[in-house]
């Protein structure tokens, strides 16, 4: 159902692969960075961004905010056309709903450690599968762009440093291996999505409800809550 294409060179050079091969959908996956305090996830869109991908990268943005308890950036977890600027190039050549994921801080501590581990990124990697199966319910090519690695002008580079070790980009490709990998497993449409309750890394329950349910956690009153 689903095939997934990853795509080298300069940004502009991915875009016109990915418009050659007829990709449904075009990722590109980051991390942020600016300071050790902030934790908010954000999504850019290219200026001359779709409804959908607006949508998609609002949805996005707040399933990544309460997966990692942290908050929405930019309009309601987009940014239109980056920040000044920065990030249109990399997407507004697409023919295609096109997205540039900044989930989590590299510059923050405790989320440089989530992007670190395994566990933070499956959770990532399922969050943007499953954003996948409910924007692009039919399938198809998804075209994968690993930021800063693999650019023809600047082969050394790597993005930004983490927080106790590591370079941006490699952790972004891992991310995006871990999502082609649940992706291209996917042999029907998304009629039911799963819920998991999790304390830490334990799985404490799990079930399915319908792919358009509204789930919401109260937390005064200590209730998930699941609107059909």
């Amino acid at each position: 159902m689903y095939k997934v294409k990853f795509y080298r060179g300069d940004y502009i050079e991915r875009q016109r692969q990915a418009n050659s091969d007829n990709c449904v959908a075009y990722v590109e996956q980051h991390f942020n960075s600016y300071t050790g305090t902030d934790d908010y996830s954000v999504v850019v869109t290219g200026s001359n961004a779709s409804p959908t991908s607006k949508n998609w990268g609002r949805w996005y943005a707040a399933a990544v905010a309460r997966e990692f308890n942290s908050h929405v950036g930019g309009d309601n977890g987009i940014k239109v056309g980056g920040y000044d600027g920065r990030g249109d190039g990399n997407l507004r050549y697409t023919k295609m709903p096109a997205i540039l994921l900044e989930p989590l801080f590299a510059s923050n501590p405790h989320q440089a450690e989530l992007i670190r581990s395994e566990s933070g990124q499956e959770r990532l990697a399922r969050i943007l599968c499953e954003s996948i199966q409910r924007f692009f319910q039919d399938g198809g090519t998804i075209g994968f762009s690993v930021g800063h690695k693999y650019k023809t002008s600047n082969p050394s580079d790597r993005g930004v440093p983490l927080v106790g070790g590591g370079l941006e980009a490699d952790f972004a490709e891992k991310v995006l291996i871990k999502a082609k990998e649940m992706l291209e497993a996917i042999d029907a449409p998304v009629e039911e999505r799963q819920l998991r309750v999790m304390k830490g890394g334990e799985l404490l329950w799990s079930g399915t409800v319908d792919a358009d349910s509204d789930v919401r956690w109260d937390p005064v009153r200590g209730v998930l809550q699941i609107e059909a």
